[in-house]
């Protein structure tokens, strides 16, 4: 008959199964709450895999919530390198059922990815069956910087140990080597492995063996740094001197984990004290019979005299007793003791050799000058023992310098009236009078106005202006005034303020303050634009600059050459270039004929281009065509010195033997047309009138189809620079387009 409960009893075990519930909730929400407080990430997964719970840190990790959570596939959040490794894992735990670990990389709520460790633990009931799993996301994202850092410093050290001048190794506790630099490897010829089961005596010279065992003993027993010099056996048998230095390296403990050494290479050393020491007992026994003075004395402080020859005692007249206990200074020249004494103490102290020149008292009272060569005797650990001093009579080789140098100072002048001129060659009468005017200008610091055509050298002169003035210590700065753009010129002349213009990002000095205290060449000054020519004016005249966006005016202190291929006073007529910064140019005109006028000297040119070149290209070419010769004079040469300088480079590039010609299709114009440019530089400045001026200018234009500028334009056909033709053009109205159309 069944049982029947009474009511009493139900209700108790009501209350007992609720207060089980309650105490149940309160133990999950423990659990929960400490969960949350897990310095980590914990997800709780059912067996198949499907994300049951996860705490608090994995939802603000990934910025989801756990239903967005469960909607995710694990490359929604793993790194997509990482992918492999973790589906593997996950693969291999599932069908194991075994706990795994797996390193891998999750992106968090903001896309930046961190380095995690995944710990996989498996639950199971009392049966043993798998009903979900656990994993705890351990963040490493320190350690893993870590790793990496350590890595690149491992691969650092490498590096720095490879790149030692010497042989470094390291050598466990035990006697095993455990890394050895590539110098170790590269002089024995073997690898790491093939080196760990060489013995001692492989690569030690048998008799150095005992020492060096010795050594390490004593190092390891005591764990102090030691030295040792041996010979080791390089790769193709031969034996060389090393120095062996071993350093111990402790633990925290302060036992010895391993011994570093480094194996320096002495042997050019050793052979030098061998040599030294058998010198030395060479020396001993013909220091007597040598004709110098030879002397030895100590390293110390007072120098103590060991020894002199007998040569050295003669000249003195002292015995070697009496020698060595005299003052140095009682037979040295007074005026020479503190300078000898101050050119060799630091040097002596520093075991340098070195040489000095001193005066010395013979016993006949004369003073003569001796040359002293001092070298330092050592001994096997390298520390000066005593130094040897050959002093050789040179007596009549200062006096003949002496009266070289008098010699010399009546000369200067001459030579450098001959060496100032070394770039310009030729000796016509044209250009002799050029170098006269030079030489009577230059040491002056009058404004130079250099005139002449294209090519001819104008440049030169005003190096040799330069050279020859008392600023020939001081900058020589060159202005290409047509090669500048317009915008620009006044920066480039007279500097510039930060902010003056657009693209003005700082200071910057102008070329007349670069060349404060020197010389400015103002090359192509006929090509400035007006508002440049009203500036420099003023720099003329007032001696000071301002700079393009500033307020305060800069003294400068320049000479000014300036240099021109233009009629600077048809370009004054035609209101071009202003008068008064002429008048401030025109000083002292100089002007540089035309290579045409300077015939006689086309022969020495030709010489001294030909051998120039024919050295640069590396040919040997030891005659000059008769009939180049002839060719050469008798062309106009409307490029002058520059045109010549290009047909005698390509003749010697094109040369084959070793005689110097030219092809006569180079030189086919015997006496070309008067160019523009040659009418605008002859002597006198001579001036085109307007209407003949216009007529070449348009006949050139005609003739190349209103081409101005290439080697086969108007400017090239006039022999003036495309900017001067511009110019014209521009002044005298000229419509250049419609020559195009015909």
């Amino acid at each position: 008959m069944p049982s029947i409960t009474k009511p009493s009893e139900y209700a108790l075990d009501r209350t007992a199964r609720r207060l089980a519930e309650d105490s149940l909730r309160s133990s999950e929400q423990n659990l929960r709450l400490i969960v949350n407080s897990i310095p980590g990430y914990v997800c709780a997964l059912t067996a198949s895999g499907e994300i049951e719970f996860v705490n608090n840190q994995v939802l603000e990790y990934f910025g989801k919530t756990l239903d967005e959570l469960k909607n995710w596939a694990v490359s929604d959040s793993v790194y997509p390198d990482d992918l492999p490794d973790v589906i593997a894992t996950m693969r291999t735990s599932m069908e194991t059922g075994k706990p795994t670990e797996v390193e891998l990389r999750l992106r968090r709520a903001d896309g930046i990815y961190r380095w995690f460790l995944l710990r996989r633990l498996p639950q199971r009931d009392s049966d043993g069956h798998l009903v979900r799993w656990y994993t705890l996301h351990t963040d490493i994202e320190d350690r893993k910087r870590a790793e990496t850092s350590l890595r690149s410093s491992e691969q650092n050290f490498r590096l720095i140990v490879n790149s030692i001048p010497g042989c470094v190794y390291a050598v466990t506790v035990s006697g095993e080597i455990e890394f050895a630099n590539n110098q170790v490897l590269e002089y024995f010829g073997k690898t790491i492995d093939e080196l760990k089961n060489w013995a001692t005596s492989d690569i030690v010279y048998p008799d150095d063996v005992a020492g060096l065992v010795a050594k390490v003993r004593t190092s390891d027993e005591t764990g102090d740094p030691t030295e040792v010099e041996l010979r080791l056996r390089r790769a193709d048998g031969i034996y060389r001197w090393f120095l062996l230095r071993r350093l111990p390296q402790r633990d925290s403990h302060g036992h010895i984990v391993r011994s570093y050494s480094l194996l320096t290479d002495i042997e050019d050393r050793k052979q030098a004290e061998d040599k030294i020491r058998r010198s030395e007992t060479e020396l001993r026994q013909i220091l007597d019979f040598a004709p110098q003075n030879v002397v030895v004395f100590a390293p110390d402080r007072d120098r103590t005299r060991l020894y002199a020859n007998q040569t050295s005692l003669d000249y003195l007249g002292f015995t070697l007793e009496e020698w060595r206990n005299t003052d140095l200074r009682e037979y040295m020249y007074p005026g020479d003791w503190e300078r000898v004494t101050r050119e060799t103490h630091d040097k002596v102290l520093s075991g340098i050799p070195h040489e000095c020149e001193a005066r010395f008292r013979g016993k006949d009272g004369n003073y003569r000058w001796f040359l002293m060569r001092l070298n330092p005797v050592r001994d096997e650990q390298g520390h000066v023992t005593r130094w040897y001093s050959a002093n050789t009579d040179i007596d009549d080789r200062k006096q003949a310098e002496q009266r070289l140098q008098d010699e010399n100072i009546a000369l200067r002048e001459e030579v450098d009236q001959a060496s100032m001129f070394e770039e310009i060659v030729g000796s016509s009468p044209a250009l002799r009078r050029v170098l006269s005017q030079v030489a009577k200008v230059a040491p002056t610091d009058s404004t130079v106005l250099i005139l002449g055509e294209t090519g001819t050298g104008k440049e030169l002169i005003a190096r040799a202006i330069h050279n020859r003035s008392k600023r020939s210590t001081r900058a020589f700065v060159r202005v290409n005034c047509a090669a500048i753009p317009q915008s620009l010129i006044a920066s480039e002349l007279f500097g510039h303020e930060k902010g003056a213009f657009t693209g003005a990002t700082h200071r910057r000095l102008g070329r007349f303050e670069l060349a404060h205290e020197g010389t400015i060449f103002l090359d192509e000054v006929g090509e400035l634009p007006a508002e440049t020519q009203i500036a420099l004016l003023r720099v003329l005249q007032e001696r000071e600059v301002e700079r393009v966006g500033g307020s305060q005016p800069i003294a400068t202190d320049v000479r000014v050459l300036a240099a021109t291929n233009r009629d600077l006073n048809a370009a004054v007529n035609s209101r071009s270039f202003r008068q008064d910064l002429f008048y401030r140019l025109n000083v002292f005109p100089i002007e540089i004929p035309p290579l045409r006028e300077r015939s006689d000297d086309i022969p020495v040119l030709v010489e001294y281009l030909v051998e120039r070149y024919a050295k640069k290209a590396g040919k040997r070419i030891v005659k000059i065509s008769k009939k180049t010769l002839e060719l050469f004079q008798a062309y106009a040469w409307p490029g002058n010195i520059r045109e010549l300088q290009n047909v005698v480079e390509r003749a010697v590039v094109l040369s084959d033997g070793d005689t110097f010609s030219v092809d006569e299709s180079w030189l086919e114009r015997k006496q070309p047309p008067e160019s523009l440019s040659s009418s605008m530089t002859t002597k006198g400045l001579r001036r085109l009138d307007t209407d003949r001026e216009r007529e070449m200018i348009e006949a050139a234009l005609a003739e190349t189809g209103g081409r101005i500028a290439g080697p086969y334009g108007a400017a090239a056909k006039l022999g003036i620079p495309r900017q001067t033709l511009d110019s014209k053009i521009s002044i005298l109205g000229i419509n250049k387009h419609r020559f195009k159309s015909a």
